[in-house]
């Protein structure tokens, strides 16, 4: 859950037609682990993931798990949990922890509508990553990494399962970290489930860590009658996203309706909003 506007811009999304080799192009990590307000226990997760290449040579050289674990120095993690709730900001945040970049894969940006060219795709993102020292990062990762299909009836079914086998082998060979986020872990393939040693489930923000969220979405500029207390026991079940959103929603207006500051009425009906369309959505679900 992002928590400076200033690293809110937006990016450079690449074409459609654009070449697969120069879609996996690396990047300096975004956010670090200071920036990242989450609930202890999961931030706790993060910093023993955070810290691996500090302690590998420990753990495999002087306690001897090269001998026990052989093929163990990969290390894939898999975050997993609401949307929201910090899983992509957290992969910026390892990345940056261990002094490397990041190399984000969309499936948007693996798929392609020709048969047997989306496994193509897979290997060039792994071998720009190895090429490159990064740490691969696939968002949204339940679309790559569902169940294989066991009634296959056309050609885009055997093309599916083509891509789930290669990834199986990439995984299995590929000796670094590997962090996957997804919001639907329910979704992947039981194989892949196996090869993740590490599973990092994030949840919506409690009750303090709403209060910081709040406080660190409201800038010290903006004449306000906010309670920040009020504000984190009033509303549960909202995002660190939500939050931010309902900030910059009640800003707009409060600038709209020409106010002095920003009344707390403007944050509540903003929230309520939110609320209402994540209704709506569960709704139009079933």
């Amino acid at each position: 859950m992002p928590i400076n506007p200033k690293h809110a811009a937006d990016e450079v999304k690449p074409e459609k037609n654009q070449p697969a080799e120069e879609v996996f192009i690396p990047e300096e990590p975004k956010f670090s682990l200071d920036e990242i307000i989450l609930p202890a226990e999961v931030k706790n997760q993060i910093l023993d993931v955070a810290t691996y290449a500090d302690n590998s040579h420990r753990v495999f050289e002087l306690w001897g798990f090269k001998r026990t674990h052989k093929f163990s120095r990969r290390i894939g993690v898999n975050l997993y949990g609401a949307p929201g709730t910090g899983k992509t900001m957290a992969a910026h945040a390892i990345a940056r922890e261990l002094g490397r970049k990041i190399l984000i894969v969309n499936y948007a940006d693996i798929e392609s509508k020709f048969v047997g060219e989306t496994p193509k795709n897979i290997r060039k993102a792994f071998e720009a990553a190895k090429n490159s020292d990064s740490i691969l990062f696939f968002d949204e990762a339940d679309a790559i990494l569902s169940k294989r299909v066991t009634n296959m009836t056309q050609a885009v079914d055997v093309s599916v399962n083509q891509t789930r086998s290669v990834m199986l082998m990439l995984m299995n060979e590929y000796q670094d970290f590997i962090i996957f986020a997804t919001n639907f872990i329910s979704n992947f393939d039981p194989a892949f489930m196996r090869r993740i040693s590490i599973h990092i489930k994030f949840t919506l923000p409690d009750e303090e860590c709403r209060r910081k969220l709040w406080r660190m979405y409201t800038p010290p500029e903006v004449p306000n009658n906010l309670d920040f207390d009020e504000l984190a026991k009033k509303f549960d079940g909202i995002s660190g996203s939500d939050i931010s959103n309902a900030m910059l929603n009640a800003a707009f207006k409060a600038a709209r309706l020409k106010l002095d500051e920003l009344d707390k009425s403007l944050v509540f009906e903003a929230v309520e909003n939110i609320l209402a369309s994540k209704r709506a959505n569960l709704a139009f679900s079933f």
